[in-house]
């Protein structure tokens, strides 16, 4: 019978456990300690032997990986090796390997890490294998992996030990291999476009550049407090008032909130800004970067997320936050002009507000109420609110309103993109609008960043600026349900003995 993963009952895992430990002693004692090895030599990957099988039969190999199942006949075996790339079965056989070595073979489990050199060929059956004529045991595997790693009961543990879920799942492997493709994409696109990556801090004085709530932890070496930063914005301005002009950072943001399908604590962000343009800009940046990035990475402009396509080779559409507003709730807000009006429509229509809350604010909340869900074609959203947007220029053909746009694809925020404000004056202003909320209770607030209002002052150029949200774009892109399903370790409530 195949050894395989095995489904055991918790009282046999630790036998099987203590069994392992026991091979692996009689090895040290043995002097063949498996973990004293440092290297091999593997030559080739199981997915270049398979699909390149006319270049490689008949020719010897040396593969790597993990075993992950053994079938032992009398005098041969089969077993079946995974790599990075896939898995290939192997065959081995006493009169290759001698008594001794084909000894050792057998006693190897599943889950130990091999090496193997042979010749390459194809059974009877018509399976492309490896015809052993040796095998290294390159690690031992002192742990039981699980035959079926899926299921409600599970994800939890898939989630903690991520190393186990990539090893049994493919797609999962899969995944990640596709994030790490878009992110490169991205790289190229912006290189080509004559962008320069940087770096900034993560540990800061002022958390700004968003509506959030930080981390804080405290710096022993200087006995200060500080934060981890919610996003990019404000440091990579100063770069753009230093005259690199076309700067970009991808990076993981912290902010202090709550876990859904489509929030992690700590998640990776893109802000890319460039001097001499505008939000105008910065949508048909996005739009065509997006579309590149999905014909490079999956070959289509076309996206199907849970059997609904959404097309990025067609022109996104382009609405105002009022029109949106005004076609999913019927309510127009160019034709409201006093708060007590906005209040009234909103209880109307049973949409929450607070007693700080302006216009603009209440505008945001019938659109997160009525509109976002159904924006599920690529949207861009623009003329937000002057009370939602302090880093943003005024609009100066609609007071109130903001030269700012967000994309949505699928009801998701995708990004969120400006045309800066580079005007010191005001934006003192916005910080100190911004600080009376906070007082009022507002813990998402921004606070007053005296160096970013000296670099300000120093002269920044007009700019337009955007923040991506990375992991989204990679859950469109892969289909992943949540945002879990696109990190590679996902934060999560502590254990407690």
């Amino acid at each position: 019978m195949p050894e395989r993963m095995q489904e055991t009952k918790p009282q046999d895992l630790n036998q099987l456990r203590k069994v392992r430990r026991e091979k692996l002693q009689n090895l040290v004692d043995a002097g063949e300690n498996p973990y004293e090895i440092v290297t091999y030599d593997q030559t080739e990957h199981s997915a270049q032997i398979k699909t390149n099988y006319a270049d490689f039969e008949g020719k010897e190999v040396s593969i790597a990986g993990r075993l992950m199942s053994k079938r032992v006949m009398g005098k041969a075996s089969f077993g079946n090796v995974q790599d990075r790339d896939g898995n290939i079965q192997i065959y081995v056989s006493r009169d290759d390997l001698g008594d001794e070595e084909y000894k050792k073979f057998k006693k190897l489990d599943v889950g130990d890490i091999v090496g193997v050199k042979g010749i390459v060929f194809t059974t009877k059956m018509g399976e492309i294998s490896v015809h052993s004529k040796s095998v290294t045991l390159l690690s031992k595997s002192l742990q039981i992996l699980p035959e079926k790693f899926h299921g409600l009961t599970d994800t939890d543990i898939r989630y903690r030990q991520r190393y186990v879920d990539l090893i049994m799942n493919p797609e999962v492997k899969d995944v990640f291999i596709k994030r790490s493709r878009i992110i490169s994409a991205i790289r190229r696109y912006l290189d080509a476009k004559d962008f320069l990556e940087v770096e900034t801090p993560m540990l800061v004085e002022n958390a700004g550049g968003a509506s959030a709530r930080p981390f804080v932890t405290h710096f022993n070496a200087l006995d200060e407090d500080k934060k981890l930063r919610i996003s990019l914005e404000l440091y990579l301005k100063r770069l753009i008032v230093g005259g690199l002009e076309r700067v970009y950072e991808i990076g993981r943001v912290f902010r202090n909130e709550g876990l859904d399908i489509k929030h992690n604590p700590e998640f990776t962000l893109m802000e890319l800004y460039q001097a001499y343009t505008d939000y105008n800009g910065m949508m048909d940046l996005t739009e065509d970067m997006y579309r590149h990035v999905a014909q490079e990475v999956l070959g289509t402009t076309t996206i199907v997320y849970k059997g609904v396509e959404m097309d990025l080779g067609k022109p996104f559409e382009r609405l105002t936050m009022t029109e949106a507003v005004k076609r999913y709730s019927g309510v127009d807000f160019d034709e409201i002009k006093t708060l007590d009006e906005a209040r009234a429509v909103a209880k109307e229509k049973h949409v929450d507000y607070e007693e700080r809350h302006q216009i603009g604010d209440i505008l945001n909340s019938f659109f997160d109420a009525f509109v976002e869900d159904n924006l599920i074609q690529p949207t861009f959203i623009m003329g937000h609110p002057i009370e939602i947007s302090p880093l943003t220029k005024k609009d100066p053909e609609h007071p109130g309103k903001v030269l700012r746009f967000e994309m949505f694809m699928n009801g998701w925020e995708m990004c969120n993109a400006y045309s800066e404000l580079n005007d010191p004056i005001d934006q003192r202003e916005r910080f100190k609008a911004q600080e009376e909320q906070l007082a009022k209770g507002d813990e998402e607030a921004q606070t007053t960043d005296e160096d970013f209002l000296n670099a300000l002052e120093v002269g920044m150029p007009p700019t337009g600026g955007i923040g991506y949200g990375i992991d989204r774009m990679v859950m469109l892109m892969t289909g992943a349900e949540a945002i879990r399903d696109v990190l590679l370790f996902p934060t999560m409530k502590s254990i407690k003995e």
